[in-house]
């Protein structure tokens, strides 16, 4: 809670003539209307091209649909500014919004995809076999009906969309568009007075809650869960055309990125020093590591708490532990910078505070992991444990953590992997010198540097994947342990 608390006493610490100056001014209300424009331009397309490629991959006929729901899924490991540059570096006029538009639609729709597949593929069946029966189309049922019973994943997605675009830094600096987050940092970095980046701080925080409310209210009712598989639905005259859809989605999300950066990293060859990639690189792990282990040590006792115990107590530390979630990290950056210089000079602009910076944002990710393992060891087996004569440490250590440790690791994964690829909290809170394949892939493509910038983007790309194999092989084992 120590960004968003300080970040309120900061704006109002000389009165609330200032805050109000600042908000009335006319690029406060064209950031804002800039910001919630694309947010809204990049959910609406995010959540059309969600909901039919997971229907495409989970209800139709369409040929090579394990393939394509494998492949529809990656670009959300591809950070936006990674994407940004490689699009930039190939179509050098895709800029301002139709440039952050497009690069945030093409890495933002799988966070749609997921939830929708998943409630596609849980949905009762019956209902919609019903309405065929009675005469209805595929089109008349996917309207009617099948919307409504994913209404509440796809609304959720969305929100997860929204919130995204507004927090996203990378993207919009790299495609020259102005929004809210770019207009704090340039504040931040223009002016001695850091007061209105603090005000914009806090207004962009608003934005986000107020999205989080809108889309709870909006949700719906959430769809039965079906006891059988739903039955396939044939495209018909519609196959090709969804085919040649689906690929070109594919070309466009994963082709379009991996050519650039193979076309860069030939033409760059001789424009980079192996050492710095090199020292970059272990920065960059060195520091994602840290923060990793930071954030798992403050969410075990918040996670076993869940995982354990119940009442009010318990659901408001958790909910504390969620808050950072809904703050952008240029928000949280800003914050810790101010508190860093304020109450803290040691620590301002030191690694442990940069790792602090990322529990903070990341905190949720390893709460939910800690909470999922332990509930993974039943408290029966605990209990069988101690009627044997073995003392309460010693079950933790031969019966909880084994049960627990797969989950745990994951969580533990998922947050290196954020980490790794965090860009405006880093630009501000890194220790000075120290530089992260993020900030050099940004600082270098800032500067047209295409060919410097590559072998760092394809360096990030391997780093994030390392991670990506970990979760994989964990949600495999999970999924084979729950058939057996």
């Amino acid at each position: 809670m120590l960004p968003l608390a300080y970040l309120a006493v900061r704006s109002f610490e000389r009165g609330g003539g200032v805050v109000w100056d600042v908000l009335a001014r006319t690029r406060t209300a064209e950031l804002a209307l800039r910001s919630l424009s694309l947010a809204v331009a990049v959910t609406a397309s995010c959540l059309v091209l969600g909901v039919l490629g997971a229907w495409l991959v989970v209800r139709s006929d369409l040929m090579g649909r394990r393939a394509f729901g494998v492949l529809l899924v990656l670009p959300l490991a591809v950070p936006s500014y990674v994407a940004g540059f490689t699009w930039i570096s190939v179509v050098p006029d895709l800029t301002g919004f139709a440039g952050a538009f497009v690069v945030l639609t093409l890495v933002s729709y799988p966070y749609v995809l997921l939830p929708v597949a998943a409630a596609l593929r849980t949905a009762d069946p019956a209902v919609e076999e019903v309405a065929r029966s009675l005469g209805r189309t595929s089109r008349q049922v996917f309207f009617s009906l099948t919307l409504r019973q994913i209404r509440p994943a796809a609304l959720a997605g969305g929100l997860l969309v929204a919130l995204y675009v507004l927090s996203d830094f990378g993207a919009v600096s790299l495609m020259r568009y102005e929004a809210f987050t770019l207009g704090i940092y340039t504040s931040y970095r223009a002016s001695f007075d850091r007061t209105p980046a603090a005000v914009l701080g806090l207004v962009l925080v608003v934005l986000a809650i107020a999205l989080t409310v809108g889309e709870r209210k909006a949700r719906g009712v959430v769809a039965h869960r079906g006891r059988r598989q739903p039955s396939t639905v044939p495209l018909g005259r519609a196959r090709v055309p969804a085919l040649a859809g689906t690929v070109v989605l594919v070309l466009l999300t994963l082709g379009v990125p991996v050519v650039s950066l193979v076309w860069w990293l030939v033409a760059g060859t001789s424009t980079f020093s192996v050492a710095d990639l090199l020292a970059t690189t272990g920065n960059t792990v060195a520091v994602s590591a840290f923060g990793a282990l930071l954030t798992l040590v403050l969410a075990l006792p918040v996670g076993i708490l869940a995982a354990r115990h119940q009442g009010r107590l318990v659901r408001g530390v958790e909910l504390a532990g969620f808050a950072g979630h809904a703050l952008p990290g240029i928000t949280v950056g800003l914050a810790l910078v101010f508190f860093g210089i304020r109450f803290a000079p040691p620590l301002y602009q030191t690694t442990p505070m940069l790792a602090f910076a990322y529990a903070v944002l990341f905190l949720p990710l390893a709460i939910g992991a800690v909470r999922t393992g332990v509930a993974h060891a039943p408290p029966v087996l605990e209990d069988v444990s101690r009627s044997l004569g073995v003392g309460r440490w010693e079950t933790g250590r031969r019966v909880t953590v084994p049960l627990a440790a797969p989950g745990i690791l994951a969580g533990t994964a998922l947050v290196f992997l954020t980490c790794a690829k965090e860009l405006p909290a880093t630009l501000l809170l890194r220790p000075t010198g120290m530089d992260t394949l993020a900030t050099e892939l940004w600082t270098r493509t800032e500067i047209g540097a295409y060919a410097a910038a590559a072998p760092y983007a394809a360096v990030l790309l391997v780093v994030a994947a390392i991670p990506a194999v970990v979760l994989d092989r964990f949600l495999r084992r999970t999924i084979q342990g729950g058939e057996r």
